[in-house]
């Protein structure tokens, strides 16, 4: 495990639950992938920058276990100077990795395990002899009891100093955490595609939302970047629009 900081040492003594940043990219249709082999690019290189400029304010990036089998991401922050920056602010070079699994079938063999710094799984009680027999030393794994408990996977990341967590998917990861009244803001970036196929995978799963579907959520900004569109919302707020 990496040195803890001074300054990452004065973090975790607040018990605080991170704010909760979700992050994803759709098709017009509200799709984030289609069903062809390759992975449907729905961002641009603009934005791809912006992303990493994100991840860089993070102390933590988070996926679900789907999303790490499907697209086996290194999710790294890219930019040299970004993690030179992190490192002058007496903060490790790469945010904390998290992943989320309920029956812990992970492999060993995925890159995410194998790049960046300190990696973190959350699983069950059922999943985790099986997943630290799996990964080694490769990432802490930590039980949530008898099911995936969300709030109490935020408790535990404050308490480690996690006060900004991205999470940047899947559609089950996000659906819960919007679903539950956890994600204090949403990134979703737009892009001028129609996926047009029933199965392919959606941002959200079916669920009830905070407030029903009438509950309409405050936009904080909307912006173009290239060729697709940001707009960031804020969940825990309600507009009377």
């Amino acid at each position: 495990m990496l040195e803890v900081t001074s300054d990452e040492k004065l973090r975790k003594d607040s018990n605080v639950r991170p704010h909760v940043l979700l992050s994803v990219a759709t098709s017009i249709d509200g799709h984030i992938d289609d069903l062809g082999s390759d992975r449907l690019l729905l961002s641009n290189s603009a934005d791809f920058d912006r992303v990493d400029s994100v991840r860089a304010d993070s102390d933590a990036i988070l996926i679900g276990a789907g999303t790490l089998r499907a697209d086996n991401p290194r999710l790294l922050v890219n930019s040299p100077s970004r993690r030179a920056d992190r490192v002058a602010r007496g903060l490790h070079e790469y945010p904390l990795k998290v992943t989320v699994t309920g029956t812990g079938l992970l492999s060993a063999t995925a890159k995410f395990w194998h790049h960046g710094g300190e990696k973190l799984v959350y699983t069950t009680d059922r999943g985790s002899p099986g997943l630290r027999n799996e990964l080694g030393d490769l990432a802490e794994v930590h039980s949530l009891g008898p099911t995936i408990d969300f709030p109490a996977m935020l408790d535990d990341l404050g308490r480690r100093g996690v006060t900004r967590l991205m999470v940047e998917g899947g559609g089950t990861i996000h659906t819960e955490l919007l679903a539950q009244g956890l994600a204090d803001e949403l990134h979703m970036v737009v892009a001028p595609l129609l996926v047009g196929q029933a199965d392919a995978p959606r941002f959200l799963h079916s669920a009830h939302f905070p407030g029903g579907p009438r509950a309409r959520l405050t936009l904080a900004e909307t912006r173009r970047i290239d060729d697709v569109t940001l707009m960031r919302f804020l969940p825990k707020e309600r507009s009377d629009a």
